[in-house]
């Protein structure tokens, strides 16, 4: 049965983000929804939940039909009130004031301990933060589910969870969802839709599976292009000899048969279609200065203490070499940033336990970018923190997808994806020889987070990174630090860490 159906649908703000989108939702469809930053997920699911209109086109939903959109962003009203206040205002007045024990029901579903139920929303974690949206939406009952990035801020028990949540309460339920998370489509869709801005393709697979199919169409179309397109130039080759034989021997029908060639040609070019070719959010591009020495960072053996002095877990002697890739592993609140923390200092003065080679040039981002002032414009960055003139810097940034208008704005204005690649940009320029990332992907779409994995591979960067992201810390990682027990020691891969965290019903 179908639900929900969209017919040649666009949308154009200032630009067009997608047109002739053609797709279905039916009843037990898990679809993933997939598309480079800024390229319109957001808008079409404010759309197809009737926040607004499209551009063109339209979208057909079966009578009655109860649409649940979990959006990225709290609503500022929300703020002030507490978590389960906050669930119970997305009730109808009357229901709210005699069915309040659904409100109980959602948050036991969503396994929110009950000493955050009177929490403000403002004072929860971006992950719980996530968690009362989807309980204001699921609260109403929807026959269609839409979320927006819903992994967004959330650990991996909490990914975890909501991985087995939407496979068991709300299995029967279609849903359309947004992710960048490679590794969560996998785990929750059958079905994908890559949204492009012409030529959107949906196959009824799981991601990983989807994007090899759609790669194989796009290279086969590819290859048909350049077929044709020879075929094209052979017959105007053809034609052109025929004319010049007709011209000398004045023979109509050879002239004939000139014009019949290039009708043919002219045919195959109209009917042939190039493969499709994204436009890129924004290039991503590293580098790996030289050094010669074989040890960048020594870690003696010591503790990691919170800044209360609490002891968080002890550190073995341990060595960051050169080329290593190495992934520090554990659940929140174990201590991680605090040793990435540690690391930093030590690079840019000095830590009593851990030592840095004199030649170490460190590239630091945290997942919060605090390395970027808000306030300050993008050509400001480039321009008073490296030695490059106007003209270099509107070239740079353009190259990382910040167009000339938004260069001169604040960077608070920039998207979570641009500010993202503004901060790789940032690193590069750094000439950095050693790479220091906490939650690198946060806010990189699929595109970005493939790029920045080719980038640390190709140049066989040196690195200590932390990341919920289990495809980028797979496809990344060459060496792994596990936080467990209160120790830090050296694991052969993330699976069995990943498998308990997945399997935890906790933080969030």
């Amino acid at each position: 049965m179908t639900l929900l159906n969209a017919k040649d649908l666009g949308i154009t703000l200032g630009m067009p983000l997608f047109t002739n989108l053609n797709f279905s939702i039916n009843k037990g469809d898990h679809i993933g929804l997939v598309a480079a930053n800024g390229r319109g997920k957001s808008t079409l699911l404010s759309c197809l939940a009737g926040g607004m209109e499209p551009t063109e086109g339209d979208i057909t939903r079966a009578r009655g039909l109860k649409v649940g959109y979990v959006e990225q962003n709290v609503p500022g009203d929300l703020m002030e009130q507490s978590l389960y206040d906050a669930v119970l205002s997305a009730l109808p007045t009357e229901q709210a004031e005699y069915e309040s024990w659904r409100v109980d029901v959602v948050l036991d579903d969503l396994a929110v301990p009950v000493e955050l139920h009177h929490r403000l929303v403002r004072e929860l974690s971006g992950g719980w933060q996530r968690v009362m949206l989807l309980a204001r939406v699921w609260v109403g009952e929807p026959d269609l589910l839409l979320m927006d990035e819903p992994t967004n801020h959330l650990d991996l028990s909490r990914i975890g969870f909501l991985q087995n949540w939407l496979g068991t309460v709300a299995r029967d339920t279609p849903i359309l969802v947004a992710s960048h998370d490679r590794a969560f489509l996998d785990a929750v869709t059958n079905r994908t839709l890559f949204l492009r801005e012409d030529q959107s393709q949906s196959f009824a697979l799981s991601y990983s599976s989807a994007r090899a199919a759609l790669d194989e169409s796009d290279a086969a179309k590819e290859r048909q292009f350049e077929n044709d397109s020879r075929k094209a130039q052979q017959l105007r080759r053809q034609a052109a000899k025929l004319k010049n034989i007709g011209i000398n021997s004045g023979s109509d029908l050879l002239i004939t048969k000139t014009k019949q060639l290039k009708e043919r040609a002219d045919k195959i070019e109209q009917q042939s279609q190039a493969a499709y070719k994204d436009k890129s959010a924004g290039a991503i591009k590293l580098v790996n200065s030289d050094t010669h020495a074989k040890a960048l960072i020594t870690l003696e053996e010591g503790e990691v203490t919170a800044p209360d002095g609490k002891v968080l877990f002890k550190i073995p002697p341990l060595w960051i070499k050169r080329g290593d890739r190495i992934v520090l592993l554990g659940r929140n609140g174990t201590g991680k940033t605090q040793l990435i923390r540690m690391v930093q200092q030590a690079v840019t003065g000095e830590h009593p336990t851990i030592k840095s080679t004199p030649s170490v040039v460190m590239g630091y981002s945290d997942q919060a970018l605090s390395q970027l002032d808000d306030q300050a414009t993008p050509t400001e960055v480039i321009t008073e923190r490296f030695d490059v003139g106007d003209q270099r810097a509107i070239a740079l940034l353009a190259g990382a997808g910040i167009n000339l208008d938004m260069q001169s704005k604040p960077i608070g204005a920039l998207s979570g994806g641009q500010k993202s690649r503004l901060a790789m940009l940032d690193l590069r320029l750094r000439n950095p020889n050693f790479y220091l990332l906490d939650e690198p992907t946060n806010h990189l779409d699929i595109e970005g987070q493939e790029a920045l994995e080719e980038e640390l591979q190709a140049h066989n960067a040196s690195c200590l990174l932390v990341s919920h992201d289990r495809a980028f810390v797979r496809n990344t990682g060459t060496r792994y630090w596990l936080i467990e027990n209160k120790r830090l020691k050296e694991v052969d891969d993330p699976e069995d860490f990943f498998a308990a965290s997945l399997g935890e019903q906790s933080s969030g």
